[in-house]
């Protein structure tokens, strides 16, 4: 667990009621993952800044391994851009803010 309280974790169960309707964008981390750490406080600034259009998840891989199995994620951090079961976008590693906010706007 996080310790975040802005962006929710999610399980194996609560992911199928979370994804099914609207823009979704996952965050898959581990906690032993020092780049899923540094990218914890951007994740929570565009959680806010696009909260009424976009909504927010983590999954940690170590404890939902059905989810990460489903998307094949291999490496971590991974982030996904999901909308009606769809990726939309995908991409791993630590990035800036920035480059995240263009991609989430893009889809808008």
């Amino acid at each position: 667990m996080t310790g975040n309280d802005i962006v929710p974790e999610l399980t194996n169960g609560e992911f199928e009621t979370f994804s099914k309707e609207g823009t979704i964008f996952l965050d898959f981390f581990a906690e032993w993952c020092m780049p899923c750490t540094m990218m914890d406080p951007i994740i929570d600034e565009l959680s806010e800044e696009f909260k009424e259009k976009i909504k927010f998840g983590k999954i940690n891989v170590d404890e939902n391994t059905k989810i990460a199995q489903k998307f094949e994620v291999c490496s971590i951090p991974t982030f996904l851009l999901i909308r009606d079961s769809k990726v939309l976008e995908r991409f791993s590693g630590a990035t800036n803010q920035e480059e995240l906010r263009e991609v989430l706007k893009k889809h808008l």
